[in-house]
């Protein structure tokens, strides 16, 4: 009788009482630990999609892009009025578009802007200096961006 009342019967122990007062262990998991899980499982899932999401979106930007440009330097100095602009633009051998530049005065205000066409074809790189007519002079010049037709 002591054996059974100090828990040394035959099998094992069910564990300390839990504050609900049932044995640790014996009627398998709490509510609040399925709950728990679910709600991992849900997160996990719902972060998948979202970096899919953000990964398709990144693929389709980029893959429609079919005219970009940077601005290798500029030359305000070359007159009162004008502003010369090297652009390096990179395209498909077949694409045609439009690149905007704009040339930039002291105090911020856009003094002149030009459309710069890109109709050459089967070129892939064009390397050229553009002049931009200003109303004042210009101190910067900006490239704005450049659009492919039909897009």
């Amino acid at each position: 009788m002591n054996a059974v009342r100090d828990g040394a019967s035959g099998g094992t122990p069910a564990g300390p009482p839990s504050p609900s007062g049932a044995p640790e262990g014996r009627y398998g998991r709490s509510a609040d630990d399925r709950a728990d899980r679910k709600l991992k499982i849900i997160g996990s899932v719902l972060g998948v999609l979202l970096l899919l999401l953000i990964g398709w979106i990144g693929y389709g930007y980029i893959s429609r892009q079919v005219i970009s440009a940077e601005m290798i330097k500029f030359d305000p100095r070359s007159s009162q009025t004008e502003v010369r602009v090297h652009l390096e633009i990179r395209k498909d051998a077949d694409a045609t578009g439009t690149c905007t530049v704009r040339a930039i005065a002291e105090s911020g205000a856009e003094v002149g802007r030009k459309d710069v066409r890109v109709d050459q074809r089967g070129q892939t790189r064009i390397d050229e200096i553009y002049p931009i007519r200003t109303t004042s002079e210009a101190t910067s010049a900006e490239l704005v961006g450049c659009t492919a037709d039909g897009q």
